[in-house]
């Protein structure tokens, strides 16, 4: 297998809210696999992808993010049964709301990927980077991060942390 390594003028930052029960599984199995990826991402875990506010994806590109990725159990496989129906409801309002606002919806992927599939994940992975790094630097959330009186602050301790994770 030939990896050659690119050195490119650009490399996004990419921030994934995954569920800890599958897309986490299938990235750490890719890892454990010796699957090469793009080292561009930062992993946040949650419990469930319907417990992933739209703040902390807005709270990503404020801190920098050039890409996000959303990422849980395939439909009909969640661990707490309906939690990613309730997200991809959820999701499909908020792209709507990030569109109005001048996001370029391509910086956002949402993709179900399962404890089996670390090939899968890594396929995500790679898309997404590439795409973001010809896309170049997000710059439109920057100056929120000096304001930081926008948003209420979530007040479960689990997402507390969370939100306090993002990279």
């Amino acid at each position: 297998m030939h990896t050659e390594k690119h050195h490119h003028a650009f490399e996004p930052k990419i921030v994934a809210f995954v569920c800890t029960w599958c897309t986490y599984a299938g990235a750490d199995l890719a890892g454990t696999s010796r699957m090469q990826y793009p080292p561009n991402v930062r992993v946040v875990k949650f419990p469930c992808t319907g417990r992933i506010d739209p703040v902390f994806i807005l709270r990503a590109f404020q801190k920098g993010a050039d890409g996000v990725l959303v990422s849980g159990c395939h439909p009909g496989d969640c661990h707490y049964m309906a939690g990613n129906f309730h997200a991809r409801r959820r999701f499909a309002a908020f792209r709507a709301l990030l569109d109005f606002v001048g996001v370029d919806l391509n910086r956002l992927q949402f993709s179900w990927v399962s404890a089996a599939e670390g090939g899968k994940w890594v396929e995500v992975v790679t898309e997404l980077t590439e795409r973001v790094r010809e896309m170049g630097p997000m710059r439109e959330f920057l100056e929120l991060e000096m304001e930081e009186h926008w948003s209420a602050l979530p007040t479960a301790p689990e997402l507390q942390a969370a939100y306090n994770a993002i990279p």
